[in-house]
């Protein structure tokens, strides 16, 4: 719970509120964090049931190795060593300016804090940010028992400060009246449609809960603690969102808001200049936070990679006291830090969801795998992921079988019975109808998005493909799960499937469609890379 809320709170609920706020939702902004959070929620569900199927460090990386195949985990993990490196980049990048209000500002910073101009460099250096990084990273290195105790004392202090934020803010507006839901254009100057779209924006501010799958090798019991660290972390974050979201927009108009600086200008213009402190304070603990969640992940990712041979060997080592992947750790650190100290990487920040997108979309699908077409070498939960048990199972034999030549049903000396026949036609309908499921998803988003098509063409593509949705889902639900799936796990079981996974898949292909065309292509460039370096 620790890890995930530190990595979801970042400085970014410290400055949406503004935002959205006035070009989107208005007073209306707590139903879109709730909206937001819902739709979190589905990806969240669909991760605590795999977590509990697959413990394993590999996160959407592995169930993508199980559940879909090599080429596609190796894309997926690609995608997040991308995302990792660079969210955590961007978030040291954020620390030295919000710390130069302690110090009176940019120009009073020490030399070793201080953004740097280099003549031949477009962009300022930055040594805090790849300062703070190295220390994250050596933090990290010590284990994760102590890294988890820094993480619990900066991420309690964090919260305690957006409790100061709604306690005073919610006084302040009792006394006042609320001035700012007494607008002229009432509560949804907008309509449903700025309610949804800020929703879209906000979605991004729960991003984070994801880095406590990467721990599943580490918890004590991951059948139940990665299901409530999920659920608990997206509970606590969105009921402090939305109370803050509340508190601000009732204190000043929301088209008096501003964009920068929200929630420390709104307590401002009530004379309590002192609380600026207190909020920068909370920003930089945030972002602090959200360093070590973004450093944390990338390392397990790159050891599970490296277990699968998709990755040289030496950084799947573990340290014997510490019991993290060190090597990995180092070289995601030097990485972030340079990446930190000599790029302006604001520019890359859509790249983060990106990856983050296609994980979540990734598992929603390989959930659907899991429940419907099985593959049959699908390992039990609870195996240790480098034992050879497990590796038996990843590669689908073990060395007792070598040499023996197996068909579908097991031995070829063996005839596959009626069931067994029928379970396997039942798993071919099934796959195909994921397909169509996968498919009509993307072709209904491609209509909705883009605006350029006539209005004939996108309202007679999105009928089609709604049907094509709707019945993929009904067959599905009529075909009915695999038995043996629903039988291999004792830990959380994910309600409303199809349903659920499927409006998850739909959620987040709509969003990484409307990331825009320049993130798509720097994104492109290196997936590219990637399909090069795995061929």
């Amino acid at each position: 719970v620790i890890y995930s809320v530190g990595s979801t709170i970042g400085a970014g609920i410290y400055v949406l509120v503004g935002t959205v706020a006035r070009e989107h939702a208005g007073p209306a902004l707590t139903l879109s964090f709730l909206i937001a959070g819902i739709a979190a929620a589905l990806s969240a569900l669909c991760y605590a049931e795999l977590s509990c199927r697959f413990p394993s460090a590999g996160s959407a990386y592995h169930y993508s190795y199980i559940c879909i195949g090599e080429s596609v985990a190796w894309l997926i993990g690609w995608a997040l060593i991308l995302e990792y490196t660079i969210g955590g980049s961007s978030v040291a990048r954020g620390i030295s300016p919000n710390l130069a209000l302690f110090f009176g500002g940019q120009d009073k910073l020490p030399f070793f804090l201080a953004q740097v101009h280099v003549k031949w460099l477009d962009t300022p250096v930055d040594p805090c940010a790849a300062i703070l990084v190295l220390i994250v990273t050596a933090l990290l290195c010590l284990g994760i028992k102590e890294s988890s105790l820094v993480e619990g004392v900066i991420t309690i202090a964090n919260v305690a400060i957006m409790l100061f934020v709604i306690c005073a803010g919610g006084w302040l507006g009792f006394q006042n009246g609320w001035p700012g839901y007494d607008v002229l254009k009432g509560y949804f100057p907008n309509g449903a449609s700025g309610v949804f779209s800020g929703s879209a924006t906000l979605f991004f501010a729960y991003i984070g809960f994801d880095a406590v799958a990467s721990t599943a090798e580490e918890v004590k019991n991951p059948q139940l603690d990665l299901p409530w660290g999920m659920c608990l972390t997206l509970s606590l974050c969105c009921f402090l969102y939305m109370m803050v979201s509340a508190v601000i927009v009732g204190l000043v108009p929301y088209n008096a808001m501003d964009p920068d600086t929200p929630i420390s200008s709104a307590f401002a213009q009530y004379g309590m200049q002192w609380a600026a402190y207190v909020i920068s304070s909370g920003v930089v603990l945030a972002l602090i936070a959200s360093l070590i969640g973004a450093i944390l992940p990338q390392p397990r990712i790159v050891m599970a990679m490296a277990r699968d041979g998709l990755l040289p060997p030496i950084f799947s080592a573990v340290g014997q006291r510490t019991q993290v992947p060190t090597l990995s750790t180092i070289l995601t650190g030097i990485c972030a830090a340079i990446l930190a100290f000599f790029m302006d990487v604001s520019q890359l920040a859509g790249m983060v969801s990106v990856g983050t997108l296609l994980a979540f979309t990734m598992v929603a699908i390989s959930l659907l795998i899991v429940r419907y077409a099985p593959p049959n070498d699908m390992p039990m939960g609870g195996v240790d992921p480098s034992s050879p048990e497990s590796l038996a199972l990843h590669t689908g034999h073990s060395e007792a079988d070598e040499g023996i030549s197996e068909g579908p049903f097991g031995n070829v000396d063996e005839a596959p019975t009626a069931s067994e026949i029928a379970n396997m036609v039942r798993r071919q309908k099934a796959k195909g109808y994921i397909v169509m499921v996968c498919f009509g998803v993307i072709t209904f988003v491609l209509a909705v998005s883009f605006s350029s098509l006539p209005f004939s063409i996108r309202c007679t593509t999105c009928a089609l493909r709604s049907l094509l949705l709707l019945g993929a889902t009904i067959v599905l639900s009529c075909i009915g799960q695999d038995k043996s799936s629903s039988r291999q796990t004792e830990g959380f079981m994910c309600p409303f499937v199809p349903v659920l996974p499927i409006c998850c898949i739909l959620i987040n292909v709509y969003l990484l469609m409307n990331l825009g065309s320049h993130t798509w292509i720097r994104v492109s460039i290196w997936l590219a890379a990637g399909a090069l370096i795995y061929l």
